[in-house]
């Protein structure tokens, strides 16, 4: 993957393959990626949202400084580092 801010599309996933499509991004991500932006959707893409923030916040991935609201509730943002 490439520089600044990478997006996964995870519109159909399951909550299984949702994790397994954002750790394989996360091991892929250069290091000039500082944000992995989730494109789940709001209706459907819910129990991903919730997946997202128990398996990636509160510190349990080393790669993530924090999980933070995308700019709609269908997205949701893994910050990975600062942008400087």
């Amino acid at each position: 993957m490439t520089t600044g801010i990478v997006e996964l599309d995870l519109h159909g996933c399951r909550t299984a393959q949702a994790k397994e499509k954002i750790d394989a991004a996360l091991a892929a991500a250069h290091p000039s990626v500082y944000r992995l932006r989730l494109i789940h959707g709001y209706h459907g893409g819910t129990g991903i949202r919730r997946m997202v923030e128990e398996e990636y916040g509160y510190g349990r991935e080393p790669k993530v400084l924090r999980v933070t609201p995308g700019t709609n509730p269908g997205i949701t943002e893994l910050v990975l580092r600062e942008f400087a």
